[in-house]
């Protein structure tokens, strides 16, 4: 499952040495032990691999098309499999960061701690990152102020496109920030950036220069390069936890974007390794078919070169195999991604409110099950019927997602006692953000604090678990 992906353009600059370096200084400057490699010495070798099975770091240069692609690989002990890859084409000068787990049905939510990787952070320390056109490529907001105003003006007029993604703040009518810029740029270093408006009066100014089509008084705007994407607004309300409901929302939505945006196969550590497979496997044929044509010749010879040969192919074939496994998780995903962009080409019926999804399809799920629901009580032969049966029939019908979830939690919760490791993941696969108030785990739906629920850190109460279950099926599946 691809959870991040994004292409930045390099200076021209940084060596293969260079990057090489910075990956391995990314891995072993990591802040969490058990996700470092231990003994890696790198004496310039361009086709390694460090680690073990379980925790590796393999670097593969593809000479014909002057990359380097690099991956390192983290298997939990529940088999949960993590990667990073860093493909780095010096002939375009463009790297490709790309972060995925094996595929899980609830890893299509984003982890509402997600921050896009540390290794963005050390490019731009090191300066490798090329302007996006005029703005540099930052991990900090950057103020919008009467000398840079044409920037923001030209932007909204849609006069000038960026490569990655614009999210512009503006001041509330208090001249404050309605949520937390720089915690936000932080986040979104390398995907998009982030412009915070320097004070509230330049909201008349810009009405006047962009035919008032800017946000102003806290509003928030994201303006996508594709044109295919719709610029997305959000208002500023006043009341408690807005403000981060409002950042997870905005990274949800640029992250989004990010993964959805197709990459040539060669900004993959997959693509460069087919590319790498092929072009070995074509050599080894010809390498082959020379010895055999020479075999009477020099029949010693040529023996010990096809068991070679053929040694190399069984290691080639292995690879194959890996490959085909990596193939079949990815067809799994494409095939789920194929129905979702099939179902986009379709007339919409409804468009969205001001509520935002938690996970794909939510809000899709609840309105074709409140229709199921209607139709369950309707008789048949009336338009209404035909209609509402009509409209499941062509979205698939309601998957009954919040059913199967709500299942599972009512076998996780009957007779609880204490909170284990397996039931702390199943909330956090469900999206819950757990934290600890004395007696008690508070449980929030997605960080949104209008929806929670407590759970005792020990019961004796038989129907403790089953009361829970209860309130956050009623009150947020």
């Amino acid at each position: 499952m691809l959870l991040f992906s994004t292409i930045l353009e390099i200076n021209d600059y940084m060596t293969k040495d260079a990057f090489i370096e910075l990956v391995i200084e990314w891995n072993q400057g990591s802040p969490h032990k058990e996700n470092i490699i231990a003994d890696i010495k790198w004496n310039g070798e361009r086709n390694i691999r460090y680690g073990t099975d379980s925790l590796w770091l393999a670097i593969e240069e593809y000479r014909n098309r002057n990359i380097i692609a690099v991956r390192y690989e983290k298997t939990e002990s529940d088999g949960v499999v993590w990667g990073t890859e860093y493909v780095m084409n010096f002939e375009e000068m463009k790297m490709s960061i790309r972060l995925d787990r094996s595929y899980l049905e609830e890893a299509l939510s984003i982890d509402t701690s997600f921050s896009t990787p540390h290794f963005i952070t050390l490019l731009i320390e090191k300066g490798y990152l090329k302007k996006d056109f005029d703005l540099p490529v930052l991990r900090e907001p950057t103020l919008i102020s009467e000398e840079n105003l044409d920037i923001l003006v030209d932007i909204i007029k849609g006069r000038k496109k960026y490569c990655l993604p614009i999210v512009y703040i503006s001041r509330t009518c208090t001249n404050e920030e309605p949520i937390n810029t720089r915690k936000l740029a932080g986040r979104l270093k390398g995907v998009a950036h982030v412009l915070l408006e320097k004070d509230s009066w330049l909201d008349s100014r810009l009405r006047r220069l962009c035919d008032g089509k800017n946000e102003y008084h806290g509003a928030i705007g994201i303006y996508y390069p594709n044109q295919a994407a719709e610029h997305q607004r959000y208002l500023y309300r006043a009341y408690e936890g807005r403000d981060s409901i409002l950042l997870e929302k905005i990274i949800r939505n640029v992250i989004q974007y990010s993964n959805s945006q197709l990459i040539d196969m060669l900004y993959t550590w997959q693509g460069v390794g087919n590319a790498l497979l092929r072009d070995r496997l074509s050599s080894q044929r010809a390498e082959r078919l020379a010895a055999e044509t020479e075999k009477e010749q020099v029949k010693t010879e040529a023996d010990a070169l096809i068991e070679s040969v053929d040694e190399e192919l069984r290691t080639l074939q292995k690879k194959v195999e890996e490959l085909a496994r990596t193939n079949e998780i990815l067809t799994y995903e494409n095939d789920g991604l194929r129905a979702k962009l099939s179902s986009v080409e379709e007339v919409p019926l409804l468009y969205f409110g001001n509520e935002e999804e938690f996970f794909p399809n939510e809000i899709k799920e609840m309105v074709l099950d409140a229709l199921e629901e209607k139709l369950k009580n309707s008789d048949e032969n009336f338009r209404k019927v035909d209609v509402l049966r009509d409209i499941l029939d062509k979205n698939g019908g309601c998957k009954h997602v919040a059913e199967q979830k709500a299942q599972r939690l009512k076998v996780e919760l009957t007779g609880y006692r204490n909170m284990s490791k397996a039931m702390r993941r199943m909330f956090s696969e469900m999206g819950f953000v757990i934290t600890e108030q004395g007696k008690h785990y508070k449980l929030t739906y997605y960080g949104d604090p209008r929806y929670w629920t407590t759970l005792a850190k020990t019961s004796s109460d038989d129907r403790a678990g089953k009361n829970v279950a209860l309130t956050i099926i009623n009150k947020m599946l």
